[in-house]
């Protein structure tokens, strides 16, 4: 039995329905425990509450210092989080050190961007300042279990604020352990509190009245969801950061093997779990598209596939559950049924596992697509005349996190960037690279016009612009009717 729940620095059991994380490779339970109850759910925030006054009247600097323990004790401890990182989502070892050697990164790109983005500065006797919401739910996701909660945490508590929370029900083991390293770096009780459940534990907790913010990743489902709740509510901060229905353009390249191997880690990178991951491929026709399509798909076919044990070591994991997998196999024979040609058929390969083949399927034929995001390594290709049709097919969509050009041809680039819609923007890069160093969310259905990312440091405070005079003075003028 897990420890499950920690409010106001006190570790203590859920009392809500039992539920299980379980390896999505072997089905080995690697936590288990129960979900918050609503009352403890109101412990969380009520215990969040109490300490916001005390932390955010606490310097600057000696929050500073908690991030910073937080961040060496994760250093020291990166084995073990990377290990709970790969049994509970099936992330390859190689690509679970990346993710918690970005959840320690993130504590200075968030000292840095705080100092940046929210520096008082003074205009004469106009001053400008920055101060916390005060008691914010974070609500995770289950592809990065800690490197995308931890971007809402890391500048939410350095701002100021008090943290609720609930990570995915997919990922408990990962949120457990990174809250008993917070733990560990000296957080005063109740400045963070884990609450662990499905969504009826993130609905209370985004319903809650003394919830002052909310930030979300996740699907843009649950995303929607969550901002229809919060409608009429516009005292609460909402960030959403969503899914995407990503575009890729290959356009005038030499090296076409370069090309294949930036398109394989845009598709198929998490086992194509990445809502930066590329969903729709546009082609030009011709000989040379056609050339570059056949040596995508051999080099689909040999990406290896397995669980993070195997050595070699696999390139793809399994996506989260045999219910994930069987969506995506569903998707895939939906596009086929309705005239797509499968290039490279995605296939389970080890039956009641998450354990799937990369897949590609030409679905140009198909009329009236679908707009939607198979959270799982399938690619579409797209067929197309021009590279203006192909821009005009990038745009086809309502979602808007990221789009990506591979080509030579710079002139492309810039209308192409001048062109797509998207927050993020990629040129002769793999669509799921991003940087730290720079803002990272969407438009349309994918976000709220609130990037996570460097930018991360604007929804976490707010704004207080004051006229400060040291002395009362009389006014050096009045205006008409006013006597002195």
């Amino acid at each position: 039995m897990s420890r499950g729940l920690l409010i106001s620095n006190k570790w203590i059991h859920g009392t809500g329905p039992e539920f299980v994380s379980t390896d999505p490779v072997t089905g080995e339970v690697v936590w288990r425990g129960c979900a918050a109850r609503p009352e403890q759910i109101d412990a969380a925030v009520a215990g969040a509450r109490e300490a916001a006054t005390d932390w955010a009247e606490l310097e600057l600097s000696r929050r500073r210092e908690v991030l910073e323990r937080f961040a060496r004790l994760l250093d020291e401890q990166s084995g073990r989080m990377a290990l709970a990182i790969s049994r509970e989502v099936g992330k390859p070892d190689w690509e679970a050190a990346t993710e918690v050697n970005s959840m320690i990164g993130k504590v200075a790109l968030s000292v840095e961007a705080h100092e940046r983005r929210c520096a008082s500065f003074v205009g004469g006797p106009a001053v400008a300042r920055f101060q916390p919401h005060g008691v914010v739910a974070v609500l995770g996701p289950f592809n990065f279990p800690g490197h995308l909660p931890n971007g809402h945490i890391v500048p939410a508590l350095l701002a100021g604020n008090t943290v609720v929370f609930k990570p995915s029900e997919q990922s408990p083991l990962v949120a457990e352990e990174t809250v008993a390293l917070w733990e560990r770096a000296g957080l005063p009780a109740g400045v963070l509190n884990l609450v662990q459940g499905g969504g009826e534990v993130g609905a209370h907790l985004v319903d809650h009245p003394g919830v002052d913010g909310v930030f979300f990743t996740g699907s843009a489902r649950a995303g929607v969801a969550i901002h229809a709740r919060l409608s009429g509510t516009p005292r609460k901060i909402l960030a959403l950061e969503m899914g995407g229905n990503n575009p890729l353009i290959v356009h005038r390249v030499g090296d076409r093997e370069a090309a294949v191997l930036l398109t394989l880690q845009s598709a198929f990178l998490s086992a194509g779990q990445r809502c930066t991951c590329a969903r729709r491929l546009i082609v030009e026709r011709g000989e040379a598209g056609d050339g570059f399509l056949e040596d995508l798909v051999a080099g689909a076919a040999r990406i290896r596939v397995g669980h993070h044990t195997e050595r070699p070591e696999p390139f793809m994991g399994p996506v989260i559950s045999m219910v994930a997998a069987a969506a995506v196999l569903k998707a895939q024979a939906g596009w086929v049924a309705r005239g797509g040609e499968a290039l490279l058929e995605s296939q389970g390969l080890r039956a009641g596992s998450g354990l799937i083949s990369p897949g590609i399927i030409d679905v140009s034929a198909i009329v009236d697509r679908e707009d939607g995001e198979v959270f799982g390594p399938l690619l579409q290709v797209i067929r197309v005349d021009s590279f203006d049709a192909a821009i005009e097919e990038a745009n086809r969509t309502s979602f808007g996190l990221a789009a990506g050009l591979i080509s030579d041809d710079r002139t492309a680039y810039d209308r192409f960037r001048q062109r797509v819609r998207a927050g993020l923007i990629n040129w002769n890069q793999q669509l799921t690279g991003a940087s730290g160093a720079v803002p990272f969310g969407g438009i349309g259905l994918s976000g709220n016009h609130r990037p996570s990312g460097y930018f991360a440091a604007d929804y976490c405070s707010y704004p207080v612009a004051s006229i400060e005079i040291a002395e009362v003075l009389r006014p050096a003028s009045l205006p008409p009717g006013l006597t002195g």
